[in-house]
């Protein structure tokens, strides 16, 4: 594989970076003697790591086939042995990423501000990322850090004496600053088997409803296909026929193995279906969910849509055939499926010598008791929505602000990372342990608990806001709370039967009320929440965990009885 010159530079150079990739799209593939008439080559893309280097526990790391069953998988050093496998398998093969590659990440990677994982990324030849909502999490001006590399400019250089960068490009098509200048490059260029291939990467537009306001200030997020289409046209006068797009945005699905597309239709595929026919497939993200799709383009042409799950489970590969005089992609002849990350082949050693570094300088933190549990407390909800592991979290910031009169706490399902199970402990000996580095993989964010005054009008509506999404997202709530739902009732009408505290809500009455910061400035959508008043500063909600469990050993899985479900 000839390697195209990497597009990389800050926004001020941004003209440079794309200019200089032209030039070398200019010079044309190498000639041969006696070309086929196709050339094959293998993409190869990852979703949502989220710096998960060691292999995910509980649910987080199994993958579930067509038949219901599960396979073990996931872990960097399992996936990296894939990769290379696969790439043995055929000559000229490119490596990618779909976002999300950092951030909410657990304690081994985080500790380091995800410099262990983007030093992965390197190791295993990634050649372009699209930027997802958590590459965010810290900022713009971390981002860069991120990309171009220098210590942390509050803490340093922690886990090697030098970071140098990520040795590709971070891609948004569609990011740009106030202004309108980009703040990311649109697109990359890899030559594989001596013809180009466009990366076009775009994030979702509704970025700023899943970050905090302060990580993304200056920034803007534009229509993605308005950005993949503009990009792509651009690709075409550049005689750049062979395009694929990495798109940070997803659909939820109705179950099945890797390779079903057993989807309920959302963004990602009404994104796929309105997209220029000049590109040729579409690896999605940030929903955590498989599914292999083919989805017409919009004169008619069927292109793959595909998604590998989450934290290194699974690789979408897709399997390219370009002509080699028209250097577009046969769509006809291209294949994709998602291959499963199992755990149970030989561990790549140069990745397991990094995890054990990261695992090592990381242990006199990650290794500290902070408490116990009696059993295992699992993010699996209920029907009714409430997860074992999210009552407890909203349980444990009710008692970290009752000092500002909380009467209830809520927080957000999707901040609720990972599985605490009881046999977990670093030495295995099932004693129902719960160490810091399992509280920070389960609550990442570093999130500041605020509570504010709100109406009980205000609370119900917070509460309807749950079913504004195709799928409801179910906030989990302390015990302190109880209300019924039914699902089929008209929006605005789904919720009833509201108590706190045993009593009646009133519409008129005020309730103080703790939530993150994230869900307190409208994150995923909960607007309602910016209504409220009086605001007063809480602990970290790790802080606020790790207290809980601290002053309760042995804490219980709490029953699933807060919410109702109604028909």
């Amino acid at each position: 594989m000839i390697s195209s010159t990497r597009l990389r530079g800050r926004a001020g150079a941004l003209g440079v970076a794309v200019l200089a990739s032209l030039g070398l799209v200019a010079a044309g593939a190498p000639a041969s003697a006696a070309p086929a008439a196709t050339t094959d080559v293998r993409l190869i893309t990852f979703n949502d790591l989220h710096g998960n280097l060691e292999p995910p526990s509980g649910s987080s790391g199994r993958v579930t086939l067509p038949d219901g069953s599960t396979v073990d998988a996931g872990g960097a050093a399992h996936l990296a042995s894939h990769v290379k496998r696969l790439r043995g398998e055929v000559k000229n093969s490119v490596v990618l990423s779909a976002g999300d590659s950092v951030g909410a990440s657990p304690v081994i990677s985080a500790l380091f501000h995800d410099e262990p994982t983007i030093e992965f990324l390197n190791s295993i030849g990634v050649k372009a990322s699209v930027v997802g909502n958590h590459e965010f999490d810290e900022g713009y001006a971390e981002l860069q850090r991120m990309q171009f590399g220098g210590c942390h400019p509050d803490d340093g250089c922690q886990f090697r004496e030098s970071y140098r960068g990520a040795k590709f490009p971070f891609l948004g098509a569609n990011v740009t600053f106030d202004n309108g200048i980009p703040a990311l490059l649109p697109f990359s260029v890899e030559f594989s088997g001596g013809v180009p291939i466009g990366v076009i990467g775009a994030t979702l537009k509704d970025l700023p409803t899943v970050v905090t306001p302060e990580a993304i200030k200056g920034l803007k997020f534009g229509d993605e296909v308005a950005a993949i289409n503009r990009t792509a046209g651009l690709l075409d006068r550049l005689g750049i026929k062979a395009q694929v797009v990495l798109l940070h945005q997803g659909d939820n699905t109705e179950g099945g193995g890797p390779d079903d597309c057993k989807t309920l239709p959302g963004p990602a595929t009404k994104i796929a279906e309105n997209v220029t026919p000049s590109v040729d497939v579409i690896f999605t993200g940030h929903s955590h969910q498989q599914y292999n799709c083919t989805i017409n383009d919009p004169s008619g042409k069927p292109r793959t849509m595909i998604q590998g799950a989450s934290f290194g489970r699974l690789l979408s590969v897709v399997d390219l055939k370009v002509d080699r005089r028209s250097r577009d992609v046969v769509r006809e002849q291209s294949t994709a499926h998602n291959e499963i990350v199992t755990r149970t082949g030989t561990p790549d050693a140069a990745t397991q010598q990094l995890i054990d570094e990261a695992k090592v300088k990381a242990a006199p933190i990650a290794n500290k008791q902070v408490g116990t549990i009696s059993g295992d407390l699992l993010r699996a909800a209920a029907p009714s929505g409430e997860m074992p592991l999210g009552s407890v979290i909203a349980d444990a910031q009710l008692e970290a602000t009752k000092s500002n009169g909380a009467q209830i706490a809520i927080t957000n399902p999707g901040g609720v990372r990972a599985d605490l199970v009881y046999a977990s402990s670093p030495a295995g000996e099932g004693d129902g342990v719960v160490t810091y580095g399992e509280a920070f993989t389960v609550q990442p964010f570093a999130n500041i608990m605020q509570t504010i005054t709100m109406t009980g009008e205000n609370l119900k509506a917070v509460l309807e806001q749950q079913w504004q999404q195709a799928s409801p997202r179910i906030l989990q709530i302390s015990s302190t709370l109880k209300y019924a739902y039914s699902s089929s009732a008209a929006p605005g009408s789904k919720v009833s039967g509201l108590t706190i505290d045993g009593q009646p809500v009133d519409p008129a009455g005020t309730y103080r009320v703790s939530v993150n910061n994230f869900l307190a400035a409208g994150g995923d959508g909960f607007t309602e929440f910016t209504k409220g008043t009086d605001l007063a500063g809480g602990p970290v909600d790790l802080d606020a965990l790790i207290a809980y469990f601290g002053a309760h050993p042995g804490v219980n899985p709490p029953p699933a009885d807060r919410i109702t479900v109604k028909p």
